[in-house]
């Protein structure tokens, strides 16, 4: 049977994910689980949920809400959970690593679903980079310390043996603490009031029992996409374990202290990324990786002379590229283009560990 055809004049989630199984329509304004999580505001949604701003009653705080889809075939926000509450388990609670704040199951026109609540979190780095610095990145004080608050909550990850798996700076956000005291009014003019379109059907008919009346607008911290770099044993389709987040923590802080990645990200073939990361990597492709990196080349001479810089000169070329006032010194980039290479090692157990890089000196200057 064909699917209706919806209008509606808001950029969201796709309308026919409101079905049996699907994403919960959910209303502003409606409180949740009793009466305890007043919905705000929308804050995004993915393939699995949606996800809002909302007030807990109780505290007076704000929390992040996120609805998964219904259905029990989807057991990707029931690991979440699982590893969530193993984490809240602990006597000391990871460091610099969101926070569940609780969980709830809810039925509705659509299924059963379970609901995630975190604390609220703001922008992601690339978002206070494009709203806030002009030069494209942030100051090199201020990426030493999130550089290591990301490597303290990686660690602390790794510590209980979970593994991160989708490591970049737009999966970094910033608290907000200023949220904390304010009223509903105040929240509304710190994060700008709901943008809704109401939704209709192509041939005018009723919408179907479980289709929202309004699409809500996310809140708008400013987007950009960029493509998360992928470990080279992700290519490879080599054996992937917890060592995956040391390669992507290696690409991240070249991002954090430049502005760009180290890797071309556009349109980009694996062939084409393998050869750059054998330009930047401290180590040789894996003889184990050698059959299938032949087959990339088509059968051709598989060795590749090195036609860009290495990693070294490519973090000094670009951090000093003079159109934009450096606050770091050469030795200190220096040093870390050195940290940057011991993550960024094909051989994943060859990586340092993100308790080695934090430990170094660098991050205590």
């Amino acid at each position: 049977m064909d699917q209706p055809t919806y209008i509606f004049p808001i950029d969201a989630e796709p309308l026919h994910r409101y079905r049996q199984g699907g994403y919960h329509p959910v209303t502003l304004g409606k409180c949740l689980k009793a009466g305890r999580y007043k919905v705000l505001h929308k804050l995004g949604w993915g393939g699995y949920s949606t996800v809002w701003a909302a007030r807990d009653q109780r505290t007076g705080t704000y929390v992040a809400v996120k609805v998964c889809v219904a259905g029990r075939e989807h057991d990707r926000e029931t690991r979440e959970l699982q590893i969530m509450k193993e984490l809240a388990s602990h006597f000391h609670s990871p460091t610099h690593v969101v926070q569940l704040l609780d969980d709830f199951n809810l039925m509705g026109p659509n299924g059963f679903h379970n609901c995630l609540v975190y604390e609220l979190l703001g922008p992601n780095i690339p978002d206070v980079v494009d709203a806030h610095f002009s030069g494209g990145r942030l100051p090199g004080k201020l990426a030493k310390i999130i550089a290591k608050q990301s490597l303290s909550g990686l660690n602390d990850l790794h510590q209980r043996n979970i593994g991160h798996g989708d490591l970049h700076t737009r999966n970094l956000a910033f608290t907000m603490p200023c949220l904390d005291k304010v009223s509903e009014d105040g929240f509304f003019e710190i994060l700008g009031k709901p943008e809704i379109g109401h939704v209709q059907r192509a041939d005018g008919k009723d919408l179907e029992l479980g289709v929202p009346e309004y699409i809500v607008k996310p809140i708008s911290y400013q987007t950009r996409s960029w493509d998360s770099i992928r470990a080279p044993e992700v290519i490879f389709h080599n054996q992937i374990d917890y060592h995956v987040d040391l390669w992507s923590m290696g690409c991240m802080l070249f991002e954090l202290f430049t502005g760009q990645p180290p890797f071309d990200t556009f349109l980009i073939t694996p062939r084409i990324l393998v050869g750059q990361m054998q330009e930047m990597a401290s180590d040789d492709l894996p003889k184990r990786w050698q059959k299938i990196w032949n087959t990339m080349n088509k059968g051709d001479d598989v060795t590749v002379e090195s036609s860009g810089p290495n990693l070294q000169e490519w973090l000094q070329e670009v951090y000093f590229d003079g159109h934009r006032a450096p606050d770091l010194t050469r030795e200190g980039i220096t040093r870390l283009g050195e940290i940057i290479g011991s993550l960024l090692c094909f051989e994943p157990s060859a990586r340092a560990s993100a308790r080695q890089i934090l430990d170094d000196p660098w991050f205590k200057e």
